[in-house]
């Protein structure tokens, strides 16, 4: 049977697919909150687990060569636009739509220890909010202004200027059991698909019209962000953890 690998359709995870196809890898498309289920249900092989969903996992898995999906700089990808200061959101609504679990966590950090809000409530983009939470492709879209919403926080960005390390949203696992020729060839493919489409983006001249991105933004973009696990990576998820513990199980 074919490897089967979940396929997260935003722009910081494109390279990584880029070779796949080509070998014959299946892609199930779904959302980031979706990966660590499929995981668990056998419905894929592989896939990037939000970092939150890992220790949550029942199914044995393995790591595929400290593959990740990590920001250095900054995170446009994931960005919360408010009408007002960020510290005078206490008691306000932030509206969401299908967020990175572990970038909801991290707003949630963020909110309650670095910025001292307190009391927010997640609503619904239907419902009445005094703020918005993007990630994704969705808060590349919106990565500079929604109307009505004029002050944005870029979470990486804030993770790292408070923090000096970087963030490690996700990271690749693979299930326990797979044939090692698949899972040598899917590793191959993923340092292949890195190589292959970092080439092809920097010959790009077109604008990516879904992103409203030019090729200088993409390029911008993915500059900042680390694909590979290395010991700044390893240093951000325990504090991340250590942080996570402080905020306890009380949601905002």
């Amino acid at each position: 049977m074919p490897t089967t690998v979940a396929f997260i359709p935003n722009l910081e995870c494109e390279a990584f697919y880029f070779d796949m196809e080509r070998r014959g890898i299946v892609l199930a498309n779904m959302e980031p909150n979706e990966v660590a289920g499929a995981l668990e249900r056998g419905e894929v092989d592989a896939g990037p687990v939000s970092l939150l969903d890992i220790d949550r996992l029942t199914a044995p898995v393995s790591a595929i060569s400290g593959f990740c999906v990590a920001s250095v700089t900054r995170a446009p990808s994931s960005v919360l636009l408010t009408k007002v200061p960020i510290g005078e959101l206490s008691g306000c609504a932030i509206a969401l739509d299908e967020p990175d679990p572990t970038g909801l966590k991290l707003l949630q950090v963020l909110l309650a220890q670095k910025h001292g809000v307190s009391g927010t409530t997640f609503v619904g983009r239907d419902d009445e909010h005094d703020a918005v939470f993007l990630t994704g492709n969705r808060g590349l879209r919106g990565r500079r202004a929604v109307r009505g919403f004029p002050m944005r926080l870029d979470l990486g960005e804030d993770w790292v200027e408070w923090t000096g390390l970087p963030f490690v949203f996700s990271r690749w696992l693979v299930r326990d059991g797979m044939e090692r020729q698949d899972s040598l060839v899917l590793q191959d493919a993923l340092f292949v698909g890195q190589e292959d489409w970092m080439n092809n983006l920097y010959k790009s001249t077109g604008p990516r019209n879904d992103l409203l991105m030019l090729p200088r933004e993409v390029l911008e973009y993915v500059q900042g962000m680390r694909f590979f696990m290395g010991v700044p990576e390893e240093r951000a998820i325990e504090a991340f953890r250590e942080k996570l513990a402080l905020l306890g199980d009380t949601d905002q």
